[in-house]
């Protein structure tokens, strides 16, 4: 759907979670402010006209349905939102909204090592450069949006090498290779989308990450998960986040840390004081086109 509104971030969010509350799967948000550090290729698209989100539902006997609950959900957004949006539908298989992607998407510049390089482009690595070659296929994660770069970011400077992290929502596994490459020991991701933990697996092989150090598994939160991490990153909306507190703890070793991105500006302060509440100390936050990520250690 394309948009416009008075808030674009939140209205971005609130859009992106209409999508994931009804299954529907590679959520994607475009935005024409943003684009690639060495500008768009010859051989791309350019840069997207509208703000928009799209998203992949399978063309099956229930979809009807869900078209009309999407509709609905939106119809009840538009209003305290000032929301003017345009609904388009569109056949297409797997394989073709998988391409999609590769015309927008080129080698960028992430943190001060991490380059994030598509497996279709060619890129020479400078010395002490960390490349993670990633092919987002349906699973959303590039490392572009400003969500994914401010908790590569962090993790960056915050993950002792040796260490274990878990990943909840890892989408396309970027931020599993990223720490796996920064030096973790171990890393692990969840997902309630299986396409994603597909496409997760796919690019931690493709940066050679080996499989006995990490694991993927579809599951809501950590609702199913057994064992305790150092760092624990969740780049998803503010009020999974938020549901996700109620839990976290009981897969983190005392003073561990926490990495909660996906945040826009004025859910920030619900997040902290939670965050508060379940005993958190913030070290680190960062903010980018009112997007916010922080970095928290529990007390224990």
């Amino acid at each position: 759907m394309i948009y416009q509104g008075r808030d674009m971030a939140l209205g971005t969010e609130l859009i992106a979670n209409a999508f994931d509350e009804l299954g529907i799967q590679g959520v994607v948000m475009e935005d024409p402010d943003l684009a690639p550090a060495e500008g768009w290729g010859a051989d791309s698209l350019g840069p997207p006209l509208h703000h928009s989100v799209a998203g992949y539902m399978v063309d099956n006997e229930s979809r009807p349905g869900r078209c009309q609950r999407l509709e609905a959900a939106l119809a009840k957004l538009a209003e305290p939102l000032a929301l003017h949006y345009q609904i388009r539908y569109r056949g297409l298989d797997e394989e073709d909204w998988a391409e999609s992607w590769k015309a927008y998407f080129w080698p960028e510049r992430i943190t001060e090592k991490i380059v994030v390089k598509p497996t279709w482009r060619t890129y020479t690595a400078q010395p002490q450069e960390v490349v993670i070659e990633i092919d987002p296929g349906m699973a959303f994660g590039t490392g572009t949006h400003p969500t994914t770069a401010m908790c590569l970011e962090l993790i960056e400077t915050h993950l002792t090498p040796g260490g274990w992290l878990l990943d909840v929502g890892t989408g396309s596994g970027i931020l599993m290779v990223a720490a796996a490459r920064l030096g973790a020991r171990f890393v692990a991701g969840v997902d309630n989308d299986a396409a994603a933990v597909v496409i997760a697996r796919r690019n931690l092989l493709q940066n050679r990450i080996e499989p006995t150090t990490f694991g993927l598994c579809v599951t809501h939160l950590v609702s199913s998960l057994a064992g305790h991490f150092d760092v624990v990153v969740a780049n998803i909306l503010s009020e999974v986040i938020l549901a996700l507190l109620d839990d976290v703890l009981r897969v983190m070793r005392p003073g561990s840390l926490l990495i909660c991105s996906g945040i826009i500006a004025k859910n920030c302060p619900a997040v902290l004081n939670k965050l508060k509440r379940c005993g958190f100390e913030v070290v680190a936050r960062l903010s980018r086109q009112e997007w916010v990520a922080i970095a928290a250690v529990h007390g224990d």
